[in-house]
């Protein structure tokens, strides 16, 4: 009897071992080579909406074998472009210093936080900032969480690719917010491969290559104070 509890024990514990390696929520996004772009996009009828930084945020999700940890990125700066009250364009610029962690005790955030941001991840001694510069907006036709699908340029650690990301784009008294739903994109796209699969790290020691990600941006017209 104590051999087949035994084996149920780790049956139990193989399976929830994988289940916490499974990547995190969210739609997949593909990265594709960067687009190319120009100043002259947005029409000179658009008119600036100014990223509020205190009150934009972008919150990430990390998984392995045991768990996963969450956190957030803050914002420097941005602007978003809108047009006959539509979103038509923007860019925003993302503090990787900034990098914080949110579900470990203080004593150990700290470790975390501090790796993160060393060339194992992000290096953001030699990669202080990312940033997203958006190509073209279309209307979502097929996806109830979104308005929008905003295509642009992410330029992490150095690479820059082309993502599509859903979004819900609402205009309010205060000015503009846009909203994504939870989404994935593969870290190594960016050289990010500390502990990823395709290194060769086995399964139950690799870290996810999907990152989690939803990020919220309010902005307000630029003649407005924030």
């Amino acid at each position: 009897m104590k051999s087949i509890n035994a084996l149920f024990a780790a049956l139990s514990l193989t399976m929830l071992m994988v289940a916490c390696a499974d990547a995190p929520e969210g739609q997949k996004v593909e990265a594709n080579d960067a687009v190319a772009t120009e100043t002259t996009d947005v029409a000179a009828e658009a008119v600036a909406y100014v990223v509020d930084t205190e009150d934009s945020e972008i919150t990430w999700v990390g998984s392995k074998p045991g768990g996963e940890h969450t956190g957030t990125v803050k914002l420097t700066g941005g602007e978003l472009f809108v047009e006959n009250e539509d979103l038509v364009g923007g860019s925003f610029v993302l503090d990787m210093n900034s990098i914080a962690n949110e579900d470990l005790p203080d004593e150990k955030k700290g470790d975390l936080e501090g790796h993160l941001k060393t060339g194992d991840f992000f290096e953001v001694e030699k990669f202080p900032t990312a940033t997203f510069e958006v190509t073209s907006v279309e209307p979502a036709t097929d996806n109830p969480d979104a308005t929008h699908s905003i295509t642009g340029n992410l330029t992490m650690k150095g690479t820059t690719k082309s993502v599509t990301l859903p979004a819900k784009v609402e205009m309010t008294e205060e000015g503009l917010m846009a909203t994504t739903p939870k989404f994935t994109i593969n870290r190594t796209e960016w050289g990010v491969n500390f502990k990823s699969g395709v290194l060769g790290v086995p399964k139950d020691k690799a870290i996810h290559d999907e990152i989690g990600l939803q990020i919220k941006l309010n902005a307000a017209p630029q003649t407005a104070e924030m």
